[in-house]
């Protein structure tokens, strides 16, 4: 009877973190979800947990851990406004988060 094996071999790993960072004026929370994990989705990034917390004031904050490392979101209702942060180590999943953040909110990117 002939066994599977599997070899791993020792790969030199070095540590790079692609870094994303932008303010936009969206701050429902519902909406802010659905969208970010459809963009987290489309761009590859593999969610292993999400968690959120929504304030009494209306206030956001939400994290989804990533495989790749994580995205985390936190609104500012007084001013309108929502920073984003996605950090991750893949550089292709974090162009393709990019591009299609630029296509999808640039009416709503704060300067």
């Amino acid at each position: 009877m002939k066994q599977n094996t599997t070899v791993i071999e020792n790969v030199e790993v070095k540590a790079v973190v692609y870094n994303f960072q932008q303010w936009i004026n969206i701050t429902d929370a519902d909406i802010l979800h659905k969208k970010f994990s459809n963009l987290l989705a489309v761009s590859g990034y593999r969610v292993l947990n999400f968690i959120e917390h929504k304030f009494p004031n209306g206030g956001y904050t939400c994290l989804w851990l990533l495989a790749e490392s994580h995205l985390a979101i936190h609104t500012f209702i007084t001013e309108g406004k929502t920073y984003i942060e996605l950090s991750g180590c893949n550089k292709q999943m974090n162009i393709v988060f990019r591009e299609e953040f630029n296509k999808r909110f640039k009416s709503n990117i704060l300067a």
